[in-house]
């Protein structure tokens, strides 16, 4: 029985053709048990993020940057929740992208990403992100191609330069089906503890789905790279969602060979009981 999924049937490899219509957004990756043998492997996962975000702040040498996008209602929220519910809210921040302000619009657009970007011993989740530049954008023609076909070199530009400076660079995109949208979307109009969340004009996005699937293709594409690869998370099911998300988090976080600073002398003589020379 699997205790793991295998990432690398989900990793985009960079050059590789990405077609989402070939990625079941309901695969679990062979998780015979499904939800209730997923969730055991998810809260053992957590428990070791835990100590390694406390050892990455401690540090304070790395940075971690982790972008989410998918379509509405794929699970960003639900994905940050479930994912950093344990760890200290202390070197862990949340970054919304949502319409761009005017003072956003007087700038590049990448301005307001770099904004956002980790400090060091920091983790950043950056919910939608500067892809939004290169998918809204796109499909309601709110820049002419000759403008956004230039992005996906800026973008991978603008990411490398990030890693050079230490940032390590996740990237999930949250793959569900139009199917499972329009029962979560139902979801929310049928609770009234989650009217709050349903948005006419999430709904009205519905009637660009193949425009966006086309456009996530792209960037899928063109900006995976060995310095920020993308991750096709199936999300149908949150809870495999989760496990996924938190199983790339932890082992990029392992392979950093992350240890906590030592004591300098000054500190070793007062830990020895000695005073101040």
């Amino acid at each position: 029985m699997a205790s793991e999924p295998r990432l690398k049937e989900y990793l985009v490899e960079p050059g590789s053709r990405v077609r989402l219509g070939k990625v079941d957004p309901a695969d679990t990756s062979g998780f015979k048990g499904g939800k209730k043998e997923g969730e055991k492997v998810i809260d053992s996962i957590i428990g070791k993020l835990d100590p390694l975000q406390e050892l990455l702040y401690a540090e304070h040498k790395h940075k971690v940057l982790i972008v989410l996008q998918g379509m509405d209602s794929s699970g960003k929220d639900g994905t940050i929740r479930r994912v950093f519910e344990g760890v200290n809210p202390e070197g862990v921040r949340v970054a919304h992208f949502g319409k761009p302000s005017e003072e956003e619009l007087s700038h590049d657009y990448l301005w307001r990403a770099h904004r956002q970007v980790p400090e060091n011993g920091e983790i950043v989740i950056f919910n939608r992100s500067h892809y939004e530049s290169v998918l809204v954008e796109r499909v309601h023609k709110l820049v002419p191609e000759k403008v956004w076909s230039k992005r996906y070199r800026q973008i991978t530009d603008f990411e490398r330069m990030l890693n050079e400076e230490g940032t390590t660079i996740l990237k999930f995109f949250l793959h569900i089906d139009k199917k499972e949208q329009a029962r979560r979307f139902q979801d929310r109009l049928d609770d009234p503890t989650k009217h709050w969340k349903f948005s006419y004009l999430d709904y009205s996005e519905r009637t660009y789905w193949k425009d966006y699937t086309r456009a996530y293709e792209d960037a899928l594409e063109k900006t995976s790279t060995e310095w920020a690869p993308w991750y096709i998370v199936p999300s149908n099911h949150a809870w495999f969602r989760d496990l996924m998300v938190s199983h790339v988090i932890v082992k990029s976080l392992e392979s950093l060979g992350m240890k906590y600073p030592k004591l300098d002398a000054a500190k070793a003589r007062l830990a020895a009981g000695k005073e101040p020379s």
